[in-house]
């Protein structure tokens, strides 16, 4: 006797993607709204800069007035901004607590489902 899985309705078929879809979509771009992603840049401007003072070389002055900007001072915060790396322990104990939460719970449900599959297709467990 050949096993035929249950089928699904396209109705369910079509929820299933979308509400994927929204969760993906979801989880890339409600961090970038909540203003999570990405380090903070702290800008240290230089007083007086000239394209020197900033460590900018004649090929990268040519980059900055390809991108239309010709002024030292008008470059001066983007590039002496610095990235802020400072750091949780609360924050990274919760991440670890979260995912290895999901993982115990993706665990238990697959498992229960296997169990549900191997019984639909060879009968229960004697």
């Amino acid at each position: 006797m050949a096993y035929k899985p249950p089928k699904q309705g396209l109705f369910g078929q079509v929820f299933d993607v979308l509400t994927l879809l929204v969760l993906t979509v979801g989880a890339l771009y409600i961090p970038l709204y909540m203003g999570l992603a990405g380090a903070a840049k702290v800008p240290n401007p230089i007083a007086n800069p000239t394209w020197q003072r900033l460590g900018q070389n004649t090929t990268e002055q040519q980059q900055w007035a390809a991108l239309g900007i010709t002024d030292p001072s008008a470059a001066n915060g983007i590039i002496t901004a610095r990235f802020d790396y400072s750091f949780s322990w609360v924050a990274l104990i919760v991440m670890a607590l979260l995912v290895i939460g999901y993982f115990v719970l993706v665990v238990r449900l697959s498992d229960r489902e296997y169990r549900e599959v191997i019984e639909e297709r060879f009968g229960e467990k004697r």
